[in-house]
């Protein structure tokens, strides 16, 4: 995938980091947040780039080591927007239409992503909630993910 023009802007690919179990509620919201609702990153993010969600545990501060791609989709137009989730929490939030997919391991892709392949502590980035990937390693993750949007990606990109 070289990336196609978006009215001249490239789409770009992110990993999204958070447990599966705040996953799950952004699927079925229909919304991401990252690094405990900060706005900063979320505006980094711009309509049309495409966003895969990794989760190191199923719970919030579990260690159940789930390690595993848990969502995945594409950000829909618009700018990141507060939410009161109550108790004084008030995240920033984006909104994503999310794709048909499974959840996948990351174990049998270290070897086969650009961001992972032949690096000893692979772990690292995933520290800063959000990170840019490339298209290749997105769709990499997509098929493993048996990610039904991703032949409508790969037709978009091309573009």
């Amino acid at each position: 995938m070289n990336g196609g023009a978006r009215t001249g802007v490239q789409t770009a690919a992110w990993i999204a980091v958070a447990s599966a179990e705040h996953v799950r509620r952004g699927r079925a919201g229909g919304f991401m947040q990252v690094c405990h609702g900060k706005a900063a990153p979320l505006r980094r993010i711009r309509p049309g780039d495409r966003v895969v969600y990794y989760s190191p545990t199923d719970r919030f501060g579990a260690a159940d080591g789930l390690k595993s791609f848990t969502a995945i989709g594409t950000i829909l137009p618009g700018e990141p927007y507060r939410f009161d989730m109550g108790g004084g929490f008030v995240p920033f939030r984006r909104d994503v239409s999310w794709w048909p997919a499974e959840e996948a391991p990351i174990q049998p892709l270290l070897d086969r992503l650009e961001l992972t392949a032949g690096v000893r502590n692979w772990g690292y980035p995933f520290r800063f909630g959000l990170l840019r990937v490339s298209l290749g390693d997105f769709d990499r993750i997509a098929e493993a993910m048996r990610a039904v949007g991703r032949a409508a990606v790969r037709e978009d990109m091309a573009a």
